[in-house]
């Protein structure tokens, strides 16, 4: 054994002994309960940065600390590989996008190898390689059959000169341009094929049942938007056409002066009078250059267009005019809304700037009689109901239901609930992507490939044309194919699937990736699911997560998973900033690359810097200077323990004091790391191990080595470094003459009796200044105390033989005596 610890030598020796032994293989082994732990798969981008460690190596952490807890623990590991980057480049580089994307792969492979994680890479799952997206089509059929996969029209961002669509990172700055060619974006409609996420919009809103943070709740909660109200219908002027509009008050259907249509609306075209077309065109063409999020921006002035249509409000069966205007989405509700400016303020700002009637008509019971001609801003609708017809009187706790019982008996609408959530656009433009498995015949229709016929594969020999199309569409023979109804000619579905599809199920693949019978072995199914635990960035909140369990209930309902939830318990890591504290890029070249801190410092110590510098959750920037404090905490730990392993006879000379010190600051520690392992709080597991370095030092001063307090404490502290520093540990574990391997043993339990506090030391003040300390039982009563405290000579003299007015006791910490 060397004096010197050589990190590069150490860290292979054991990375290549455990993947000999396969240490970390799972298997089912139903004699010990079971863990599976999850960590949010990377995208092969060619490089592992320092968020990937951040995320992956305390959560591997965690899954060695439930090994040595018993438990019998599933830790994989893949690649999330299909999507737009790797045809970015392939388009760039003039590269396949199949040999961009393998090629990082195997880069990538390397450096999650040197982390030390306990990953299974027996069980490694790649969502590009055709035994997995076979599975991916599969699912698609399941869901299409189940009514849960459709095709319809809806809006997607295009760019004119590239002939392409675009997706959302493709659109840059504030003046939405192609990145690629710098022409302003459009919206253009398009056919595309959508999932039913909002079927399982109410079952989405339940977190009873799983362990998440409160803060992906309510992210989830407020995406899903549900809002009850009620449905009303407004019939247009011209042509007797069904408006329908979803409101939360409809108490305030009587204040509705005009309605406003999004540009987008399908009954623009039928409302709008001849005149007014050009204008309303041009006003389109200017909303389709807009993000939604620009569009409903509460600060952005408002605009408009009148159609010269009406509409004839139910209620009261007067005639209001219809107007288009940008702040009102296609995507949100029907995408008409009826205007109450009275009681909403972008529908106020609206009316005063085109001259609209605003009428009145909830009047708050703490305010002047307000008068529509004359407000200066809306009033929130909150109090009775005034100007509305027979419900004019109506009291504010009644008069949402009144509102829905009056336009129920006239047949104009009824109670409905309404989600911000829409159903899952799954359709990509793009080449490298799992393809859509449907066919088209003029005669049939839509229909899916057979599914002895999966998977359909990508055709390689493509190519990119500047036109910017799907190499897909301009393949010469790949789309055509036989109809599977009538066997005549028909075509493939060229669009190929979000990647999203990919990542809502790839814990399943998992769990039996070389399994060509289904997409899993229902025995490992059976034992390994659900995810004990998932953790991964808060940014995928929305989107992956929200995804990902709308797959797992949908796929219940059809008999192929059980239970409600894919996951049990979700933790997220915050983010690593670069140390000028704005995020990573390489464009501002403050991104820190993890392999040269490899090189320099070793796995353990980057593990260990990664779990300490901030709290996971909470992330924070790097800082390069405070590596070097983890740099010698690990020092010492090697120092240590090679010098006691080098003491062949040695005679303890400590006191019984330091002993009982020693082990109350072990079992403390242990206590608190075990707490802190449980709770997902790294970043205090590693500051407890430095401060126990620094006891066990200590001790060592005082002579503690050779003890059996000394050989506890550093058999535990071994078993404690195991999870966080794996390489260091191990190496040390065979140092103290141990049988292989630490990564075996069982976590160390905490004697109680260790940390039982029998005296405690109090310090006693005089007039607000300590004059002495003194000791006690730990459960001595105040009258105990007190006298203590006034029988101290220190105390007395500075009361100079005067009775106290009054002493005070606070337990634990001090005693006030006032003279």
């Amino acid at each position: 054994m060397t004096e010197n610890y050589n990190h590069t030598e150490i860290e292979k020796k054991w990375q290549d002994k455990w993947d000999a032994d396969e240490l970390y293989r799972s298997v089912i082994d139903e004699s010990r309960p079971k863990h599976y732990a999850l960590t949010m798969l990377p995208y092969p981008s060619g490089d592992l940065h320092i968020g990937h460690w951040y995320a992956m190596t305390p959560s591997d952490a965690r899954a060695r600390y439930m090994r040595m807890n018993g438990f019998n623990v599933l830790f994989p590991i893949g690649f999330d590989s299909f999507g737009l980057p790797a045809e970015g480049a392939a388009i760039k580089n003039n590269i396949h996008p199949k040999k961009w994307t393998y090629a990082n792969i195997e880069r990538m492979r390397g450096q999650l190898r040197s982390m030390g994680a306990m990953f299974d890479w027996e069980r490694e799952a790649v969502s590009s390689d055709e035994s997995y997206y076979r599975w991916s089509e599969w699912f698609f059929i399941q869901l299409y059959k189940n009514g849960l996969a459709y095709r319809k029209m809806s809006p997607v961002d295009w760019c004119p000169s590239c002939n392409t669509t675009l997706a959302r990172e493709q659109v840059w700055g504030d003046d939405r341009h192609c990145e690629r060619c710098g022409t302003p974006v459009i919206k253009k409609d398009l056919d595309q094929w959508f999932f039913r996420t909002t079927n399982y919009a109410d079952e989405m809103l339940k977190f009873e049942d799983i362990d998440w943070p409160q803060h992906v709740r309510t992210l989830q909660t407020n995406w899903i938007g549900r809002s009850e109200g009620a449905s009303v219908i407004f019939k247009t002027e011209v042509g007797d056409h069904d408006m329908e509009v979803f409101t939360t008050r409809p108490d305030t259907l009587w204040g509705a002066t005009f309605m406003v249509l999004s540009p987008e609306h399908p009954l623009v075209e039928v409302v709008s009078t001849e005149d007014k077309k050009a204008e309303i065109e041009a006003y389109k063409d200017e909303a389709a250059r807009q993000s939604d999020i620009e569009r409903e921006a509460t600060d952005k002035e408002k605009t408009g267009v009148f159609t010269g249509g009406y509409a004839i409000n139910p209620v009261n069966d007067e005639r209001i005019p219809i107007w288009i205007a940008d702040y009102v989405l296609m995507s949100y509700g029907t995408g008409a809304i009826m205007a109450v400016p009275a009681h909403d303020e972008r529908d106020f700002e609206f009316a005063r700037k085109f001259g609209l009637e605003v009428r009145v008509v909830i009047q708050p019971d703490d305010m002047e009689a307000l008068d529509g001609e004359t407000m200066e801003a809306s009033v929130p609708a909150k109090g009775q109901m005034v100007n509305s017809g027979p419900l004019t009187g109506t009291p504010g706790d009644q008069s949402v239901v009144k509102a829905i019982e009056f336009i129920g008996e006239k047949g104009t609408g009824k109670k409905a609930v309404n989600y911000k959530l829409r159903d899952w656009l799954i359709s990509r433009q793009r080449y490298w992507g799992s393809p859509i498995p449907m066919i088209h015949c003029e005669k049939c229709g839509w229909n899916p490939v057979p599914e002895d016929e999966l998977p359909i594969t990508l055709p390689e020999d493509v190519e990119w044309l500047p036109t910017g199309e799907s190499p897909l569409k301009l393949h010469p023979t790949w789309k055509h194919v036989k109809c599977p109804e009538c066997d005549g000619k028909a075509v493939r579905e060229t669009d190929t699937m979000d990647t999203f599809m990919c990542s809502s199920w790839y814990h399943l693949r998992y769990l039996s990736p070389e399994y060509h019978e289904g997409p899993f072995d229902q025995t490992e199914y059976d034992y390994w699911m659900p995810v004990d635990i998932y953790t991964g960035g808060i940014e995928h909140a929305t989107m992956h997560l929200m995804y990902t369990r709308f797959f797992h209930k949908a796929l219940r309902d059809m008999g192929i998973t059980k239970g409600d939830e894919p996951m049990s318990q979700l933790r997220n890591q915050g983010m690593v900033l670069g140390e000028d504290h704005d995020k990573m890029s390489k464009s501002k070249g403050n991104v820190i690359a993890p392999d040269a801190l490899v090189d320099k410092y070793g796995a353990d110590v980057v593990r260990a810097y990664l779990m300490f510098f901030s709290r996971w959750d909470m992330g924070g920037p790097w800082n390069s200077q405070g590596i070097e404090g983890t740099v010698r905490w690990m020092r010492r730990v090697w120092t240590i323990f090679n010098e006691t392993a080098n003491v062949t006879d040695v005679t303890p000379t400590c006191s019984a004091e330091t002993k009982k010190s020693l082990r109350l600051k072990l079992h403390e520690t242990l206590k608190s790391v075990t707490f802190d392992f449980e709770n997902v709080g790294f970043n205090t597991i590693i500051s407890s191990l430095m401060e126990l370095m620094n006891e066990i030092y200590k001790a060592r001063s005082e002579g503690a080595v050779g003890t059996p307090e000394w050989d506890e404490t550093l058999d535990i502290y071994l078993r404690m470094l195991a999870p966080v520093a794996p390489h260091i540990a191990e190496e040390l574990w065979q140092v103290m003459g141990n049988e292989y391997s630490i990564h075996t043993q069982a976590w160390p339990k905490v004697d109680e009796s260790a940390i039982v506090v029998n005296e405690i030391t109090m310090g006693v003040q005089v007039n607000g200044k300590v004059r002495d300390r003194i000791t006690v039982a730990a459960d001595a009563d105040d009258d105990t105390v007190k006298a203590a405290a006034l029988a101290s000579e220190n105390v007395q003299k500075f009361l100079e033989g005067k009775e106290p007015r009054k002493v005070i006791v606070i337990p634990g910490r001090l005693v006030n005596i006032v003279k």
